[in-house]
């Protein structure tokens, strides 16, 4: 499969992405509309966010530079690699 390089399709993956996860998680509050809910769902968004942001920035960035990763199975392949 060709990488993605128009940026147009970028944009559009990422508004895509965007949507599903809106769509989500109104339709879970939609479910069981309370605060609780709400809290627990942005924080599971913010945590996933930082976690993700964890796996390839600080990876890469501060701890092994050499090593490019190309998602997150490559990420879960390193770090277990590297544990061994």
């Amino acid at each position: 499969m060709k990488d993605l390089s128009n940026p147009k399709w970028i944009c559009l993956k990422g508004f895509l992405f965007l949507l599903i996860g809106i769509i989500s998680a109104a339709l879970v509050l939609f479910e069981v509309p309370t605060l609780r809910v709400a809290a627990l769902l942005g924080l599971m968004t913010w945590g996933f966010c930082r976690a993700y942001y964890f796996a390839f920035y600080v990876i890469e960035k501060y701890v092994d530079g050499s090593f490019r990763f190309s998602g997150l199975g490559s990420f879960v392949r390193y770090w277990f690699k590297r544990r061994s």
